[in-house]
């Protein structure tokens, strides 16, 4: 079990389907997913469906909190969901929390790759940059608007907040696949 502390966790689960029940596993997996938004916490899932023949589904959610993601894998709507598709499964799910930036650099892989941090810093860097010289410029009107806004400790607050929460909402996820090849290598 996860420890309580207050920091945003993910949750991987992989799903190897039968290859005749991915229709019916394609439907649970949207009734599931529906399900787990209703849990406190949630900030949204991800699906990586095979992209082969191999029936092997990647689902990451994420949740605000280790506890509110522990509330989801201990609650009897997941449990019934679970022995629901079980019978359509090769074998039984595998399970990865992860907490923190740790999920961006590390792939869905038996191998356990992990990116070297030189990489790391560039991938980083080349996504954080451009943020800290466009979002200055986008959000000056506001700052200009409201005066208590542009002061620079609260200033550089919310331009911290719009800079950690685009990284790891919006352009990280994206990111780190797209350039997953050369990350990895």
């Amino acid at each position: 079990m996860i420890s309580g502390n207050e920091r945003a966790a993910s949750l991987v689960v992989r799903h190897e389907v039968r290859p005749k029940e991915k229709e019916n596993y394609e439907l649970w997996l949207k009734s599931i997913a529906m399900e787990a938004q209703r849990f406190a916490g949630h900030m949204g899932v991800n699906i990586i469906r095979p992209h082969d023949s191999s029936g092997s589904y990647t689902i990451v959610l994420r949740f605000d909190s280790d506890e509110h993601l522990n509330s989801w894998l201990e609650s009897d709507t997941r449990r019934r969901f679970i022995d629901d598709i079980r019978p359509t499964l090769v074998k039984e799910e595998e399970l990865e929390m992860h907490t923190g930036l740790e999920y961006w650099f590390t792939p869905p892989s038996e191998r356990r790759l992990q990116a070297r941090p030189f990489k790391q810093f560039l991938i980083t860097l080349s996504a954080i940059f451009p943020l800290t010289v466009v979002l200055p410029w986008i959000l000056k009107p506001v700052f200009d608007y409201i005066p208590l806004l542009g002061r620079p400790v609260i200033n550089n607050f919310i331009l911290a907040v719009v800079i950690v929460y685009l990284m790891v909402y919006v352009i990280m996820p994206r990111y780190t696949r797209l350039v997953a090849k050369w990350l990895f290598e």
